[in-house]
């Protein structure tokens, strides 16, 4: 069975420190709130590896496993893909949303 990966979409994500564990959520001006959980792999949340605050750019999609609270799941398999500061203003401004 294949990804429909039309379900996916770009996200940038970012390793925070939450009720003392590593978690990842979603980097604040997005379509996406920053508190909404984000499912992936633990590649991400290793801080021997990645820095607190590292931001990455995932392909997530948005699910509610039975009917549950709403959170963005990461394929476990993919490539880790770490922005840098600048790589991240410009992907957050490229999908800024602008009022009328």
């Amino acid at each position: 069975m294949t990804r429909d990966l039309f379900a996916y979409r770009d996200v940038a994500v970012e390793s925070v420190e939450e009720g003392g564990r590593v978690v990842v959520r979603p980097v604040n001006g997005q379509a996406y709130s920053p508190e909404m959980r984000v499912e992936c792999s633990q590649r991400l949340r290793d801080t021997d590896v990645y820095p607190l605050g590292t931001a990455f750019l995932v392909l997530a999609k948005m699910t509610d496993r039975m009917g549950g609270e709403p959170y963005l799941y990461v394929f476990h398999g993919d490539p880790v893909n770490v922005l840098t500061p600048p790589q991240l203003a410009t992907f957050l401004n490229d999908r800024r949303r602008l009022r009328i």
